[in-house]
């Protein structure tokens, strides 16, 4: 098993640390570590470093000793981007954690036309605090020190110049009066940005499919079944890993 990863401001660099507040309470109380384990800190953007439980005082202080030097992990390429049609209920947050699990590292919100949920005033903005705690608690949970980034919501029009910008980019889609071609086959870049698609349940509309066609992406399949919204990103995402052999 690998050493349990906590978050820090800045990756320190010895020879102790102290790591207190949630992260210490989450340490000491509830993964309940004990001197002489081993743990990782990072400041999932990259960096991180590697120590030893030195002591655990109270209910939220980990002391850390023995830090070795900070590393710094590269950027990973292609970078896989996922623009994720917002889902009902707790389904986003679903989609976002077995993202970030399986390895994409940047997560699009997108207000599609036939999104049911759509992200307004507050409201928006808690559902978006909530997409980006996600990923960074299933960033610790998959030992990742290089979390995805969530970026802010984004249009129709906006997911479209960002298609623009990518080496590889697709709609995920399935109807029979679109043809789309099978991303198991598709030909794909071996550095830059791959930027994939995902739809709402209801499908993507033809306009939004006529507008990301223009931008350069063009329709593809997973397989013969239909992936609810909030699977398919992460279906999609493993696929391409092992194909790009990011998975190796």
């Amino acid at each position: 098993m690998t050493a349990p990863v906590f978050v820090v401001d800045a990756v320190p660099t010895g020879p102790e640390f102290v790591l207190d507040g949630p992260e210490g309470r989450h340490a000491v109380s509830v993964k309940r570590l004990r001197p002489g384990e081993d743990v990782v800190l990072t400041d999932g953007l990259g960096r991180w470093t590697e120590g030893v439980v030195k002591a655990a005082e109270g209910k939220d202080r980990l002391v850390v000793a023995e830090l070795h030097e900070v590393h710094e992990e590269p950027e990973p390429t292609p970078r896989i981007t996922v623009v994720q049609a917002l889902p009902k209920g707790d389904r986003g947050e679903l989609a976002v954690e077995t993202m970030t699990e399986t390895g994409v590292d940047e997560i699009v919100p997108w207000s599609a036309a036939r999104c049911i949920t759509q992200w307004k005033g507050e409201r928006g903005l808690k559902s978006l605090a909530k997409w980006r705690a996600t990923a960074r608690e299933a960033g610790k949970q998959s030992r990742r020190v290089r979390f995805p980034h969530i970026t802010d919501p984004m249009t129709t029009k906006q997911v479209a110049a960002l298609l623009t910008t990518a080496d590889f980019a697709a709609v995920l889609h399935e109807d029979r009066s679109h043809p789309s071609e099978p991303l198991a086959t598709a030909e794909l870049p071996t550095s830059g940005s791959i930027v994939l698609v995902v739809g709402p349940e209801g499908g993507v509309s033809p306009e939004e499919l006529a507008a990301f066609a223009d931008a350069g992406a063009g329709a593809y399949r997973l397989g013969r079944s239909v992936l609810r919204t909030s699977t398919a990103g992460t279906a999609a995402t493993a696929l391409l890993l092992g194909r790009t052999g990011r998975w190796s």
